[in-house]
């Protein structure tokens, strides 16, 4: 054999030789690695670069051409890097819970035992979370009516969508891996790329309310006792184990990581909470971030949805939708935020600033501090900010309960037909 012929025959069975004799595969593959780097430039820009530049490594890795680091492999071979992270970090769900233990390590829940009316606020703020799973989940059948093609979700994955809404990356990463593991790569992008627009998609709504109601100062927080601060934990993890016991593991997880910061005792609290606040979590976002990104690549779709072209589009059309549908999800959050906050601006005769119920999604600290922004707009000596934060407090636990809600239903429901889609 002449060896530059078989040199060249080498080249076309690695890297864009197999891009070129696969034109769907190397399209696929060079649409998600421009993603993979339109995030990573993002996030070098400031936009959530803890997050953006490990999304966007791993769908750059997952997506090298010849390399195949996402394939699932047959029996009796090894797994291949990625596919072995991700079925490590998100299918065993170890790495969203032991995120939100270090949430939990680094969570004030003070200004939430301080003001209890704003659990209100944090319940109203998941508006959006129930408004994007039943449109979702009746999107097709609009489509079909109206003669356009949109694509059809399933209740599964119609829930998972939903949980956009609560703007929670871990929950929306952990509703994913429990009950629609085919989709979890747009819908981490979805909700951490709605997360950054917080000061972006929030303000025009804020701003609907009369400006004599944003301008209302509210009086400080009452002090709350260490006593209190560690009960309150202690107190959310049997009242979520009892009544929604799917919501356990990631509220549970919560609560031990807020009990270590608040124990009191100080060898506790400068070793096992400061690690769960900081190399714990630094560790997780990066392995996190990276199995999730490495989802978004033509590898995994064809292992979740089959090689058929037409399946294939499927899903990114299914990708595309979310997108915007998350978009939708965060809005109505924040609508019914501010709504109720309105309503309690009424009912204390104008002692509670509306403004604080779009802080009632689970972005925190972000959205607290848009609406401090938006209140020296109005008014440069109104400080609201520590009342701000008890509903974006309540909003991490309203979120976190309505998930465990859509993901008991969701088994229930499809075990009534002994069948669980996201299993086979």
């Amino acid at each position: 054999m002449d060896p530059i012929q078989a040199f060249i025959d080498f080249l076309f069975t690695t890297g864009i030789g197999q891009m070129l004799q696969e034109p769907l595969a190397g399209a696929i593959q060079a649409f998600f690695l421009a993603i993979g780097f339109l995030l990573i430039y993002l996030g070098l820009k400031g936009i959530e670069p803890l997050l953006m530049i490990g999304i966007g490594l791993g769908m750059i890795l997952a997506n090298v051409p010849g390399v195949h680091l996402m394939a699932i492999p047959k029996p009796g071979e090894p797994l291949p890097m990625l596919y072995a992270l991700k079925s490590f970090i998100l299918d065993t769900e170890i790495g969203p819970i032991l995120i939100f233990l270090g949430l939990g390590a680094m969570t004030d829940f003070r200004p939430l035992i301080a003001q209890p009316y704003t659990l209100l606020l944090g319940a109203a703020a998941q508006l959006g979370v129930v408004v994007a799973m039943i449109g979702a989940l009746h999107i097709g059948e609009i489509g079909t009516a109206l003669g356009i093609p949109l694509p059809k979700f399933e209740l599964h994955e119609a829930a998972a969508i939903g949980i956009i809404g609560g703007a929670d990356g871990p929950t929306t990463i952990y509703v994913a891996s429990k009950i629609a593991p085919a989709i979890i790569g747009p819908l981490a992008i979805s909700v951490y790329s709605y997360m950054a627009a917080v000061p972006l998609i929030q303000p025009p709504i804020i701003r609907l309310l009369p400006k004599k109601h944003r301008a209302v100062k509210m009086s400080m927080p009452r002090k709350v006792s260490d006593l209190e601060a560690l009960l309150f934990p202690i107190l959310l993890l049997i009242v979520s184990a009892l009544l929604v016991p799917s919501s356990a593991p990631i509220i549970g997880a919560l609560a031990f990581g807020n009990i270590l910061r608040e124990c009191g005792i100080i060898e506790v609290v400068e070793r096992l909470a400061k690690t769960a606040a900081n190399e714990l979590m630094n560790i997780l976002t990066i392995l996190v971030t990276i199995s999730v990104g490495s989802t978004m690549s033509y590898d995994y779709i064809v292992a979740i949805v089959d090689s058929d072209p037409s399946a294939i589009m499927n899903f990114l059309a299914k990708t595309a939708f979310i997108f915007i549908w998350g978009l939708l999800a965060f809005a109505t959050s924040t609508l019914g935020g501010i709504f109720l906050g309105e309503v309690l601006y009424f009912i204390t005769k104008g002692k509670i600033n509306p403004m604080i119920g779009a802080a009632g999604v689970s972005a925190v600290p972000m959205s607290a501090r848009v609406v401090q922004r938006e209140a020296i707009r109005v008014d440069p000596s109104n400080i609201i900010i520590m009342q701000a934060m008890g509903p974006n407090i309540a909003g991490v636990i309203g979120t976190a309960t309505v998930a465990g809600i859509y993901i008991d239903f969701v088994h229930r429901f499809y075990k009534a037909f002994g069948y669980y889609p996201w299993i086979g």
